[in-house]
């Protein structure tokens, strides 16, 4: 369903040790916005809903809703650097009309 990607596990883990929320599930949700892009959320979740698909990538426990599966189906999350001293969570997600692959180099 969702690939954690290694640099993203990295800082997924380093932010739940910061902020004293090692051993939480990390929940990810989706939702389409009216121009069919796609707005994700992330954060550490406690919370056992009966509904959610939990499984587990890169050693990170994930925690997915109902309402995002579909909208998630594919994605890749990672951890890039987008300008000089600028790193994000990045959401590669083949769901998202704006979505572009990135071209393999070499």
């Amino acid at each position: 369903m969702i690939t954690i990607t290694p640099a993203a596990a990295k800082q997924i883990k380093e932010a739940a040790k910061q902020s004293r929320m090692e051993g939480m599930a990390l929940r990810i949700a989706a939702d389409r916005q009216s121009d069919g892009s796609i707005h994700y959320g992330m954060g550490f979740d406690d919370l056992n809903r009966d509904d959610d698909t939990r499984y587990a990538s890169e050693g990170i426990e994930l925690v997915i809703a109902p309402t995002s599966r579909a909208l998630l189906d594919g994605t890749v999350v990672d951890f890039v650097e987008i300008e000089p001293g600028d790193f994000q969570f990045i959401f590669m997600n083949p769901n998202d009309a704006n979505y572009t692959p990135p071209e393999n180099a070499g």
